[in-house]
């Protein structure tokens, strides 16, 4: 039975039957008003407050909740955020980038925030403050990332039942959404001039992204042995992978592979690359740092007998081939003379899969065969990035029309039409 008990005061019964109130030792120190409720083990809990009637909604509330089994004892919300935290990234069974990206996004914008707070005191508005800052500093992808890394530590308070809800899940909790921005697919004359652009040793690499839409990891993956030139396809196995500090070769993302056409333009650049630059062998582990050792002919190398990384093709070869072309101005020079390129996502490597992409829409491929080309998980993401990139319809629209009601008309039909005007 839950009751509410006075702190400061207590009823004092004389020999006559006489009763009245007196102070305790307690009087005029503290919260006066102490909630008393039973919890379902049978044990006496109370909270104290300063007001009664806080005290008297909290006796009943409990009391409530454990008639309805719904009780959480308050004392588990003063489990530290960062507690919880730390149990949420050890217990996630994902790849090792993703757990690499959400131990990264909570050690800068998560952990700072809320590490140090007692997760029952963490309340909508915090969250939603929090997402107001990062907003204004960050790229939404970044901002909704860490939502995730946040949310799932709450959520795994309320299934540990150290809170009864979690406060990342309120109404008023409104994280930003992506504004997806129309895709233009660069122009068949850029394509070539980048291409044109890039050294005799790193040529065939741009060719095969345009002929092939594969990603960068993908390419840099990309082994003598993955080439079927008498089958005329490509068997995308893997790509390069960065697992900070440490290179892994990985399954492509999504975790399939896949096949993909291979034209004669790009094979016979890849057989002519062949003959000038052997295949490199490369060992590195698999999937993660301390995977199995796999063996691949790369296709593509670096100087030096190296594999190619990603950071170092794009500011020494992918990023002077631009320039060359005239798709990004000169670079600047900082304060220790080093060349700083200006260059937004519209200039990376991946614009080669969006051209391959716009060609064989404009070549009549269907959206679900691409889908399986691209390595698409859904045709339906396919669809959201691509669909605008798909020959219009109006001028089918149009010759259906000018054919079915306009076509040449005998005398008769002449006539009658022009008395059916009159």
């Amino acid at each position: 039975m839950a009751f509410v008990k006075d702190l400061w005061m207590k009823t004092v019964k004389h020999p006559d039957g006489r009763t009245e109130k007196a102070k305790t030792s307690r009087y005029g120190k503290g919260k006066r008003w102490l909630a008393v409720w039973v919890d379902p083990e049978g044990r006496e809990r109370s909270a104290a407050y300063d007001r009664k009637v806080d005290a008297e909604k909290k006796a009943s509330t409990m009391e409530s909740d454990v008639a309805r089994g719904d009780y959480i004892d308050p004392r588990a919300g003063k489990v530290l955020f960062g507690d919880l935290a730390e149990r949420w990234l050890g217990s996630r069974i994902v790849d090792p980038s993703t757990q690499i990206r959400y131990s990264s996004l909570y050690r800068l914008h998560v952990g700072p925030a809320f590490a140090r707070r007692q997760v029952g005191n963490i309340k909508p508005s915090h969250v939603q403050a929090w997402i107001s800052d990062l907003s204004g500093r960050f790229e939404v992808s970044t901002v909704r990332t860490s939502f995730l890394v946040l949310q799932g530590v709450l959520d795994l308070a309320v299934a540990d039942e150290a809170i009864k809800r979690s406060p990342a899940k309120s109404p008023i909790v409104r994280v930003p959404r992506r504004v997806a921005e129309e895709i233009l697919a660069w122009a068949d004359e850029r394509v070539h001039a980048v291409i044109d652009a890039h050294p005799d040793l790193f040529r065939a690499l741009p060719i095969v992204g345009a002929a092939c839409g594969l990603r960068q990891g993908e390419l840099l993956g990309l082994a003598l042995e993955d080439i079927d030139f008498e089958g005329q396809v490509i068997q995308v196995r893997r790509q390069l992978k960065k697992l900070e500090p440490e290179f892994v070769f990985a399954l492509p993302k999504n975790d399939r592979e896949r096949v993909v056409p291979l034209p004669a333009w790009a094979a016979e650049a890849i057989r002519v690359h062949v003959d000038k630059y052997p295949p490199l062998v490369c060992s590195l582990p698999w999937e993660k740092p301390n995977g199995k050792l796999r063996t691949h002919n790369l296709l593509f190398r670096w100087t030096g007998d190296k594999f190619i990384k990603p950071r170092s093709f794009s500011e020494l070869v992918w990023k002077p081939a631009l320039v060359a072309a005239g798709v990004i101005p000169t670079p600047t020079k900082d304060p220790r003379q080093r060349k700083r390129f200006v260059t937004t996502r519209k200039e990376g490597l991946h614009q080669l899969r969006h051209f391959y992409a716009s060609v064989m829409l404009s070549g009549g491929v269907a959206i679900k065969e691409l889908a399986e080309y691209l390595g698409h998980s859904d045709p339906a993401f396919t669809l959201r990035v691509y669909a605008h990139m798909q020959p219009g319809s109006h001028d089918r629209a149009r010759q259906a029309i000018d054919e079915r009601l306009f076509r040449p008309h005998s005398a008769s039909h002449g006539t009658g039409t022009e008395q059916g005007r009159s």
